[in-house]
């Protein structure tokens, strides 16, 4: 076995940024150029999908643990913020957006669903930036729900309570 400690245990929820949350079901060594390398066996629930990720690349990839409970409710009252507007030009908006969602971090998903569903508001998204919207959402709803332990329904509720509230 390669001599890399590990980030994450078996068993432990984890977020793979654009992917959702998934848990980590195995750690397993496979071979490769003659060398064992461990590898994270992560099932996203979300996609019904298990997916491998060398875990000396896990926290490349941007693969991290559920935030806290304070972080969720960080990033859910961030939603109900005033922000600046965002760019008019839906491809520099988009690409703003998707460097965000690569990033990962709650509070950057919870800066795009606040963002382009205001923006929703004011004309219909593209379907690119639509997409986007969506998969943001999903995210924020699956990480959110997992750190405050509440069914997902509920916390999307309390996500479109504070962005109609502005």
């Amino acid at each position: 076995m390669c001599d890399v400690t590990n980030l994450f245990q078996i068993n432990q929820k984890v977020v793979y940024p654009s992917q959702g949350v998934g848990t980590i079901i195995s750690i397993e060594d496979k071979e490769f150029k003659n060398l064992t390398i461990p590898y994270y066996v992560i099932y996203l629930e979300v996609s019904d999908m298990t997916i491998m990720v060398p875990v000396d690349k896990a926290e490349e990839l941007g693969i991290r643990s559920i935030v806290m409970e304070e972080d969720a409710q960080k990033a859910l009252d961030l939603i109900g913020e005033t922000f600046d507007p965002i760019p008019s030009d839906w491809k520099l908006r988009y690409q703003m957006n998707l460097d965000l969602l690569k990033k990962g971090s709650v509070m950057d998903i919870a800066m795009i669903v606040r963002s382009l569903y205001h923006r929703s508001q004011v004309k219909e998204l593209p379907i690119l930036e639509r997409k986007l919207y969506d998969s943001a959402l999903k995210l924020l709803v699956d990480e959110v729900a997992f750190s405050l332990d509440i069914p997902k329904a509920e916390v999307e509720a309390r996500i479109f309570s504070r962005l109609v509230s502005k």
